[in-house]
């Protein structure tokens, strides 16, 4: 079994005890929240790293200060416990989980969780694509910034990374952007399930073709059916 399926059945098994510590946060120097949620979740899949595959190197939202010195090993874990804090506090089901392995800078597989909703994109799966017209946006646009968005089509702000991720891979979006830049962790899997399925992705305005990004800065990126 892959490690992004192993992680997948930990979170499974533990969903109830994560979702009963939605209520328990604090608030970061950044302003946001994390959760003792997000703790939880990235504690099970760290401790499962540090069992099963103890070569592995985290580089995680939470668990910053060793990310940049992690960043350069042969064998990586890229995790977002929790992504879309600020819906899973606010008992929000649309949260996710962000799993990403690389290893000597080559993708290996990825995971967009959604375990509250039941749903979960693995590198290898298939499924039937929707055709739709809606464009996904990042919930860290401002007020002026949704005065420039582009007329004719229907938008959705969700804030969630994986969420918009798994529906624009899917085709339940026709695009999804963000232009004011999210980090690693956030994008990285659904960047590399993009690539997989055929999409269209440009980070920081250039094609992207599966590198792995470093995580001391935010990347501006599209992904769009072909």
């Amino acid at each position: 079994m892959s490690i992004c399926h192993e992680i997948k059945t930990i979170i499974k098994n533990n969903l109830h005890a994560i979702i009963e510590l939605r209520t328990k946060k604090t608030v970061k120097p950044d302003g946001s929240f994390v959760s003792e949620g997000d703790l939880l979740c990235e504690k099970l899949i760290l401790s499962y790293i540090s069992e099963k595959h103890p070569d592995f190197y985290l580089i995680s939202e939470e668990s910053p200060n060793n990310n940049i010195k992690n960043h350069t090993k042969d064998k990586l874990l890229i995790l977002d416990p929790i992504d879309g804090t600020e819906n899973f506090v606010s008992g929000l089901k649309e949260w996710g989980v962000a799993v990403c392995v690389f290893e000597k800078g080559k993708h290996l597989e990825s995971m967009l969780a959604l375990p509250e909703l039941n749903e979960y994109m693995i590198s290898g799966d298939t499924f039937s694509r929707f055709e739709s017209r809606i464009m996904g946006l990042s919930s860290s646009l401002k007020k002026e910034d949704l005065q420039h968005i582009k007329e004719g089509f229907e938008y959705r702000i969700i804030g969630c990374c994986v969420y918009n991720m798994f529906n624009v891979i899917r085709g339940s979006y026709c695009s999804f952007e963000n232009f004011k830049g999210a980090w690693v962790w956030d994008i990285i899997p659904g960047l590399n399930l993009a690539l997989e399925h055929k999409l269209k992705v440009e980070v920081n305005g250039e094609k992207y073709q599966g590198e792995l990004l470093r995580p001391d800065q935010k990347y501006r990126f599209k992904i769009s059916g072909q």
